[in-house]
This record gives structure tokens, sequence and C-alpha cells, in this order.
């Protein structure tokens, strides 16, 4: 069981908030969002002592905001719906079709169903597989993110958001019937400024994108890749186990930096790849200017439960490509 800390004297009404966990974790199974998870940190998060299970609240703030985003939903639909979509002008005939959540084999003729956080599960190769989607309605998945302007305009998450569904699909092609998934925003970080100066930035604090999902065939590969993987270094010393990818770790771009002065501790002008570096360097005369290459920083390590563990985030932490908190 997880421990938490308190180092920032949160005060206690929001502390108990972060503290709280509703996730229903199952012994024993792996969950779609689990099996998305770089092996090396599935794997070394199992390794943990119990003193070594300790988070501070102060981390926990992004993930409670999301969970309190989809419980707000929730609770919305069950409780509210017929009075909402009748202030949104639905009619009363439509309202009356919607079942939330129906039992197996208790849905009419022309009803639409919605069903929301209801965990299937799937038996595959020895493994119990799992999943819990947020929203499916009338057969397409939806699922609700809250995120930073910054995910969604460098599209770091869209594999990851088409292989979540692709695999709650997969664990049950009758209830979700689609084969796309919308990806339903809420954005932490939204600025309406920025929205008025640059039509690339998002319009409005949520949005949707519609995603297609992988083939069945597709999916169940990945899934047999993932659990052939964990049999593989379940067992295996950490440093025998695969490195975590760019992507994984959330590495922002490269950036090259021209000097003009090599002694100055602030850069000229910062380029996105070498060759405009170069190019700039030319432009200027060349002479005494130095290029520097800056590796992006790594993200993820901030987040990851393994991250006393890991040695890679040491060689990381080394090169300055991982800053500390």
């Amino acid at each position: 069981m997880t421990q938490y800390t308190n180092l920032s004297k949160i005060p206690l009404s929001v502390a108990v908030f972060l503290a709280t966990d509703y996730y229903d974790y199952i012994p024993g199974t792996f969950s779609a969002t689990g099996l998305l998870k770089p092996i090396r940190q599935s794997i070394l998060a199992e390794r943990l002592s119990p003193e070594q299970r300790v988070v501070d609240i102060a981390k926990l703030a992004s993930s409670r905001m999301g969970t309190a985003y989809h419980d707000g939903i929730e609770k919305a639909w069950k409780t509210n719906h017929v009075k909402a979509m009748q202030r949104l002008g639905y009619s009363d005939e439509l309202i009356a079709r919607i079942r939330i959540n129906p039992e197996p084999g208790t849905l009419r003729p022309n009803e639409i169903p919605v069903y929301m956080e209801q965990r299937i599960f799937r038996d595959f190769h020895g493994y119990k597989l799992s999943g819990k989607p947020d929203f499916i309605g009338a057969g397409r998945l939806e699922d609700f993110k809250s995120t930073s302007v910054y995910s969604y305009l460098n599209g770091r998450n869209d594999w990851k958001y088409r292989m979540q569904g692709s695999i709650y699909r997969w664990l049950d092609p009758q209830l979700i019937t689609k084969d796309v998934i919308a990806i339903q925003f809420l954005f932490t970080d939204w600025q309406r400024g920025m929205a008025k100066a640059d039509p690339k930035y998002p319009q409005q604090r949520t949005l949707h994108k519609v995603f297609p999902l992988f083939s069945l065939e597709e999916t169940e590969a990945f899934i047999k890749q993932q659990l052939s993987q964990y049999r593989q270094y379940r067992e295996a010393p950490e440093h025998v186990l695969p490195p975590c990818s760019d992507d994984e770790l959330w590495r922002r771009p490269t950036v090259w930096k021209y000097f003009k002065n090599p002694t100055a501790k602030r850069a000229t002008k910062n380029f996105e790849n070498l060759a405009q570096a170069r190019a700039y360097k030319a432009k200027e005369g060349g002479g005494t200017g130095e290029i520097r290459e800056f590796p992006g920083e790594v993200q993820a390590c901030h987040y990851c439960p393994a991250y006393e563990l890991c040695t890679q985030k040491d060689r990381l932490l080394a090169t300055g490509e991982l800053k500390l908190d």
C-alpha cells in the first residue's frame, strides 16, 4: 500500500482529497493502462519495498484533478442526465431511450445504452486482462483527459490514446462496436489570450478529437508482445531491463544553440535542427561563433513510481537530460 507524505504542509481540507485514491486495483490482473507502461517501469514498480512506496501528495494534484473530472461527468450522467438534456433542448422521446449501465440482456429495441466506468475482463495466454472505459455511448468509446495544451499540440500521447481504446475494444468487441475513440480534452492551462492570438491554439478549454482504433489483430499482437516482454524480464536484474524510449521518457525536442561569443552564458539564437544553426552561423560570418547541442530534457521520470530503483534516471541526471525537482 502506498504511503503519503505532506512535505509542503498542504492544509488538511485539501490533503485528504489528494491522499484519496478510488482506483479499484485488482491483484493478479493486467490493466489496459498497465499494458501501455514501459516494461522497465512495470517490473521495477513491483520490486519496491514498503518503505519505497512513499509519495508526496503535492505530486498528485494533476492526477487527482483528472480523477475529479472523470467523477464529475459520471455523477452528472447517473444523477442528472434527464434534466441536463432537457435544458440542452433534447426531446423527451430521445431522453427516454437512454439507459445507463443496463444489465446484459435487458436492453429493449431502440434503447440507447450508455456505459460508464464498467470494468471488463478477458483471460489471455494465462493472464487476466482488464479495462475500465470512461464512457461508451451507443457502441462508441470516449475517454476523458485533463491535460496541458502543450501535450495536446505536440500529439505526444496520440498513439497511447489509440492503443488504450483499441485494448478496450479487444476486451469486449460486443460492447464497443465502433472503430474510433473520441478523446474529450479538458485543458488545465488554457489561456484565452493565446487562443485569440494563435489559430492553431485550442479555441476553447474543452475540445474533442476522434482517433481511429487499431484492428483487433494489431491490438492482440501488441498485447502478446507486452506480455512476452514481461515474462522475459520479470526476474531479470535491473541493468538488463530495456531502457525507456524517448517517447516513454516524454523527452522534449533537442535544441541547437548558437553562441556568437563562446564565453557567453546565453545563446544568441536557438534552432530546431543542426542545419538551421549552421546556416545562421555562416550568414553571421562564422568566426569564433560556436554551435552547441542541448538534448531535450525528459519529464516522465518525475512521475515514475520506480524512480528510486532505476539507474537509467541516474544516467540522465548525470548528463543533465533530467533535472531534479
